[in-house]
């Protein structure tokens, strides 16, 4: 039943090619923006939950 309806849509065809080349550009501008990401930030980042909370507590009424 689902694929006589899917069958009857014209162009379907191009909906997977046009997930795949979707997922493929998000996936590849991740990468590269990862790859480019600052080192310091990158250890900015890394060392965030080792820090002390003492001083974010005291400032707050």
């Amino acid at each position: 039943m689902y694929k006589d309806v899917l069958r009857s849509i014209e162009n379907i065809d191009i909906y997977p090619v046009v997930s795949l080349l979707i997922f493929v550009l998000f996936f590849l501008g991740v990468a590269i923006w990862v790859i480019r990401m600052p080192k310091d930030f990158v250890d900015h980042m890394k060392s965030l939950p080792m820090e002390n909370d003492d001083e974010l507590t005291n400032h707050q009424p």
